[in-house]
């Protein structure tokens, strides 16, 4: 099995937080379009033989896209590759593009599955990080989403927010939940170097949440969505039984999948491949017939170090037997002496031959990956 990921580098605007590729520039999406189809092309030897179950479209905002223009590019993937077995088909929307036309439509593409960044239903808190909706516009395009006939809906929201507290971050999970989404990632905001927030922050214009405060929002989450019948499937993601993402958990089990676009990645599995994040040099690359991509081949001990890092995001946990199996003793008896701490302290377990974090190792699993990890 394998996915395709399509990056669409455009938005409106930029909010404060995002360090993601992309761009209110939309002078070139045709072009563009035209290139991500040129490079499909050049690639799709490196997934021949796999069965394409999942496609993925984020950004940026896909929704920006003229329905036309998405028309093209996803006629121009079917000449291309064999979609006959795909399973689910995803794309991303801001609340502010959706109508019950624009979906339908979206559903007459194939699309089965739309993921909706509402990022909080307090209007003076999406204020504060520059998004363009209203709380009310997003529970308003969650329905329509619902009444264009596409059931299985995501969406995203962020705790730690400017101005945030426990009790406004308990009326957004209380709205997700009363709305019935299928599924639901939520987010610590983090402050990356590069955006406005950042800079806003060094300036003393916003101030941190705790993190005691952030923990709580953290732990008040896992309780309502838990009560609601929700999965914890991976850290910072929640679903309805049988509502997993099924692309993003290909991430997460080593999985071969194909990026399109600027700023995209692919990987087979010893390979990684990662395309310029510039639009101009992917364009170019491709009005050329060549691939834009730089390549990496990861050695044992990088391919260890992911296989630790994705695997221990999740609820299946970390098989052990598997790194004896697939890297040998030395780096399985590494990593069972440094897990063995985090297990004395009630932050991992071990059930079987398989790691699995605690919920208070949730909240410091970067620390415990890190030192799990070969180097």
């Amino acid at each position: 099995m394998a996915g395709i990921y399509i990056h669409i580098p455009y938005c409106h605007s930029k909010c404060i937080y995002c360090d993601f590729y992309s761009t209110p520039q939309v002078a070139t999406m045709e072009q563009y379009m035209h290139s991500m189809l040129a490079e499909a092309q050049l690639r799709r030897e490196e997934i021949s033989g796999e069965y394409i179950t999942t496609l993925y479209m984020g950004g940026g905002t896909p929704s920006v896209l003229p329905i036309n223009l998405l028309t093209t590019l996803i006629s121009g993937l079917s000449d291309v590759f064999d979609l006959s077995d795909l399973q689910e088909f995803t794309i991303e929307v801001n609340p502010d593009d959706v109508s019950v036309d624009y979906v339908e439509q979206l559903r007459r593409l194939g699309v089965n599955r739309v993921s909706m960044g509402v990022q909080s239903f307090n209007d003076s808190e999406l204020r504060a990080i520059n998004r363009r909706h209203s709380a009310l516009q997003a529970i308003n395009a969650v329905q329509a989403i619902k009444d264009a006939g596409i059931t299985n809906v995501s969406i995203d929201l962020i705790y730690g927010l400017p101005g945030q507290t426990l009790d406004s971050w308990q009326s957004s999970v209380e709205q997700a939940i009363t709305l019935n989404v299928q599924h639901l990632s939520a987010y610590c905001l983090s402050y990356e170097r590069g955006t406005r927030l950042w800079v806003m922050r060094e300036q003393g214009k916003v101030q941190e949440v705790s993190d005691e405060d952030c923990i709580a929002m953290h732990d008040l989450l896992v309780d309502m969505l838990k009560n609601a019948d929700f999965e914890h499937y991976e850290i910072s993601n929640f679903a309805r039984p049988g509502y997993r993402s099924r692309h993003n958990s290909s991430y997460w089990n080593f999985s071969p999948y194909l990026g399109l676009g600027a700023a995209a990645h692919s990987f087979d599995g010893a390979t990684r491949r990662y395309n310029p994040s510039s639009i101009k040099e992917y364009i170019n690359k491709l009005s050329i017939n060549t691939p834009a991509f730089i390549e990496e081949h990861l050695e044992w001990w990088e391919r260890y170090d992911e296989e630790v890092m994705v695997r221990l995001r999740t609820c299946d946990g970390l098989d052990t037997s598997l790194i004896a199996k697939r890297y040998g003793n030395t780096p399985y008896n590494h990593l069972l002496n440094q897990a063995q701490r985090f297990i004395d302290k009630g932050l991992l377990r071990l059930n079987g031959d398989t790691l699995i974090l605690t919920h208070s190792g949730v909240m410091v699993s970067d620390n415990i990956i890190r030192n799990l990890m070969w180097d």
